[in-house]
Order: structure tokens, then C-alpha cells, then sequence
């Protein structure tokens, strides 16, 4: 019977089709997972990298609404402090020590900010940030006192505490140095780092960059005029005049990512007002 032709698949021997060992397609299949894993993770790393905290990131992890809470707490405990010290305690000192204790009350969630974190950008360093400061400093210092003649009258010309005719060490540490060396640097730290930072980076994600910016930066001045007019900057001139302070040092903040510019506006700022008192005093 002659044979009849199978349906059957031919037997195909698998390990013949094996690249041979230690030839090229053998290394390039043994290396290929390897190949694809290595940009993977690249892509993984680059866009976990951050080069700005307005970006987010690790380094303002832990700038978010804990530490908004301590800021909160711990300024609210300098004031209610700082004002009992003034009532009570019936010394020349009283005052100086009153505004020390509001002083300490900031300074203490900004120390406890920075050693947990610094956000990465924050305390940068520009050349422009000096220009910033020199031109926004004294047009802010300019335009309070424009306000200021708004109902008629001339702004008065400030001065310096004076006892006996000479300027007491309380006035020369608390009226001259520290409003021009630590005023600046705990309020700009204080309010537009801690509060700002903190708040930017809680509204960011679910409101977007624009509308936590605006917000951080709203926040932060109203918070920074409260504590202006507790202390008896009260009048209508005085609060538009540090609000606009607190804006443009907020949106300084904003804009640029960085702190040192506002510290400098705020320097001339106050730096101005006291060289008008010290000119006003030996004019007297």
C-alpha cells in the first residue's frame, strides 16, 4: 500500500533556532531588558527633580499646614505676651521688651521651619535683587508719604525718643538697629516665607498657581498688617501703606522665588524713615 501523505506538522527541534553562545544576537537579547529599564528610570528621576519650591517637591513637603498652624500660634502667643509685659510691667524697658517677645514669637517657627527644610530656590542670591530693593524700597517709602499729606496736611517729619537731650540705648536698639538690621529680616522671613511658602504650597495643587499665589499673597499681607495695627499702626494711612509693603514683598516673593529681595525692600523701607528721624533730631 503505497504511503499516504501526512497532515501532521513537521517536528521543528527549538534549540536549533537558539542563537548560538557568545554571538552577537545572544549578547544583544541577553542585554536588552537592561536597555529598556535604564531610560525608564531616568525619566523617572528628571521629573521628580525640582529646581524652584513654587514647583513643589520634597524640600516644601513639609512647609504645608502644620507649620502654617505653628506660625500662627506662636505669633498670636508673642502678641498676647508682648502686650501683657507692656500693661504690667511698669519700667522704661517695658516697651523694648513688649516688641523683643513679638520678636522671638516669629523668629521661632522660622528656625523651626528651616532646620526641618529649606525650600530649594528660597534663599538664593541675584544681583538685581540690590536694585529691587533700592528702587522699591524708597518708592513704597515715597508713596506713604504722599498718602499721608492726602487729607491736606503735610506728613510730619519722624524722630527719635529722646531723654535729656541724648537718644537712650533703648531707643538706639530697638528704634535704630532694629528696625533697620532685625525688622526686615524676621518680618520678610516670617511673613513671606513661613506664611507665604505654607500657604502657596497647600493651594497649589488643588487651585492652581495663579489662584494660590494671589491668595498666599493676600493672606500673608493681611496677616502682616493685623500685627502692624495690634502694635498702633492703626491709621487709614498707615494700613494702605503697609499693605502695599506686604504686596510688593509678596509678589517679589512670587515672582522671582526668592527672599532676599523683599528683605531688601523692606530695609530701605524702614532704613529711609529712620534716616529722616535722624535728620529731623539734629534739626531739633
Amino acid at each position: 500500500m503505497p504511503d499516504q501523505p501526512s497532515d501532521a506538522a513537521p517536528t521543528v527541534d527549538l534549540w536549533s533556532l537558539r542563537p548560538p553562545a557568545g554571538s552577537s544576537a545572544a549578547v544583544a537579547a541577553e542585554e536588552a531588558p537592561i536597555e529598556e529599564e535604564a531610560p525608564r528610570r531616568s525619566r523617572r528621576s528628571s521629573h521628580e527633580a525640582r529646581t524652584d519650591w513654587r514647583l513643589g517637591g520634597r524640600t516644601v513637603f513639609r512647609w504645608r499646614e502644620g507649620l502654617l498652624a505653628i506660625a500662627l500660634i506662636s505669633l498670636g502667643a508673642g502678641v498676647l505676651l508682648g502686650s501683657l509685659v507692656a500693661a504690667v510691667w511698669d519700667s522704661p524697658w517695658a516697651a523694648a521688651s513688649a516688641t523683643a517677645i513679638v520678636w522671638i514669637g516669629m523668629l521661632l517657627p522660622i528656625v523651626w521651619a528651616f532646620t526641618r527644610s529649606r525650600p530649594i530656590g528660597l534663599l538664593r542670591v541675584r544681583a538685581i535683587d540690590v536694585l529691587y530693593g533700592v528702587v522699591l524700597g524708597a518708592l513704597l517709602r515715597t508713596t506713604q508719604g504722599w498718602i499721608e499729606g492726602l487729607d491736606g496736611t503735610p506728613a510730619e517729619w519722624p524722630g527719635l525718643v529722646q531723654v535729656g537731650g541724648s537718644v537712650p540705648l533703648s531707643s538706639v536698639i530697638f528704634d535704630v538697629v532694629g528696625p533697620v538690621v532685625v525688622v526686615p529680616v524676621v518680618e520678610e522671613f516670617f511673613f513671606r516665607a513661613v506664611v507665604l511658602v505654607s500657604l502657596y504650597t497647600v493651594l497649589r495643587r488643588p487651585f492652581g498657581k495663579l489662584t494660590a499665589g494671589l491668595a498666599a499673597a493676600l493672606g500673608s499681607t493681611a496677616l502682616f498688617v493685623v500685627m502692624h495695627g495690634i502694635s498702633g499702626a492703626a491709621d487709614v494711612s498707615g494700613v494702605v501703606s503697609l499693605s502695599l509693603l506686604g504686596l510688593v514683598c509678596a509678589l517679589l516673593v512670587l515672582l522671582t522665588g526668592r527672599i532676599w529681595g523683599a528683605v531688601l525692600v523692606h530695609v530701605v523701607y524702614n532704613g529711609s524713615y529712620l534716616a529722616l528721624a535722624v535728620l529731623a533730631t539734629a534739626m531739633t
